[in-house]
């Protein structure tokens, strides 16, 4: 079995929900505390032992690439001034020469679209797909690590999944489940955002994947499914029954930074842990 060393970062969307603001800044750096969303994803990455990393782009993304290169001025500045504890706080976003690829997805036709954009990059290994405005936090066990020791022990394709209300079945990639040990449920079928009552299980895909080459070539034929886009799940739902598939419960907290309320929420509860900010930030909180 190949090791897991490359992650796709689908990162070619609009950013409407967060108009104005992402009129000019990627969602993807939109801070959460003082880092941006983007960061996050990249620890995750890290932590799971991912080497390369390969950002899905469109057009007003120039910002990503430069957060990832090394700024002369700002460094040099910094220096000069003794401030080693900024630098210290930049140093995360510094990746090896060569770790960081790009390339473009032209047209918004759909998440499968995106990662199959990625395709030539990842050639014949297996590759993650973390959903960066999905900030799935448990910096002790981070979940892509969760799933990798999973993948270790099961092959084939692994997702991060969690529970939701049967009311909310119908926002999500829903899995038919089977076999479930501990955290790991197998996977014996997958829809891709079901009518309400329809559902077959209240685990939803919550933007973490795990997935072998072979689904490429099932997102090569363009077959349009929900909202007449190019699905990911529609593709990795072809693997069930061919490869090892397993759906992997995080153990942590989801914070949904696609959504302006979710994003609020992160900020808040990201600086409740900082000894630096909480007391002012209760402080606050219990005025209003």
């Amino acid at each position: 079995m190949k090791k897991l060393r490359k992650a796709i970062f689908p990162v070619a969307g609009l950013g409407t929900r967060f108009l104005p603001a992402t009129k000019a800044v990627p969602k993807e750096m939109l801070p959460v505390v003082d880092k941006p969303l983007i960061q996050y994803a990249i620890d995750e990455a890290r932590a799971a032992g991912i080497e390369q990393m390969i950002f899905v782009t469109g057009r007003g993304k120039a910002a990503l690439e430069d957060y990832f290169d090394i700024s002369f001025e700002l460094e040099a500045t910094l220096r000069e001034r003794g401030k080693q504890k900024e630098l210290e706080a930049i140093a995360d976003s510094r990746v090896v020469p060569g770790g960081v690829a790009y390339v473009r997805q032209q047209e918004p036709l759909g998440l499968g679209h995106a990662v199959w954009c990625a395709r030539d990059l990842i050639g014949d290994e297996p590759f993650a797909v973390l959903l960066p405005d999905e900030l799935l936090w448990n910096p002790g066990n981070p979940c892509l690590k969760q799933m990798a020791e999973t993948h270790d022990k099961h092959g084939g394709n692994v997702i991060a999944v969690l529970e939701v209300p049967d009311e909310h079945t119908n926002r999500y990639g829903i899995i038919d489940p089977g076999t479930v040990e501990g955290a790991v449920t197998e996977v014996k079928g997958f829809v891709e955002k079901p009518k309400l009552g329809t559902a077959p299980s209240r685990l939803a895909a919550v933007g973490r994947y795990i997935i072998q080459p072979e689904v490429f070539a099932l997102l090569s034929e363009g077959v349009r499914g929900a909202g007449n886009e190019i699905q990911l799940t529609d593709g990795l739902a072809r693997l069930i029954g061919v490869q090892p598939f397993h759906a992997q419960t995080f153990d942590g907290v989801r914070h949904d930074c696609g959504d302006k309320a979710g994003f609020i929420q992160a900020n808040i509860a990201l600086s409740l842990e900082r000894e630096d900010l909480a007391p002012s930030i209760r402080e606050f909180l219990a005025t209003v």
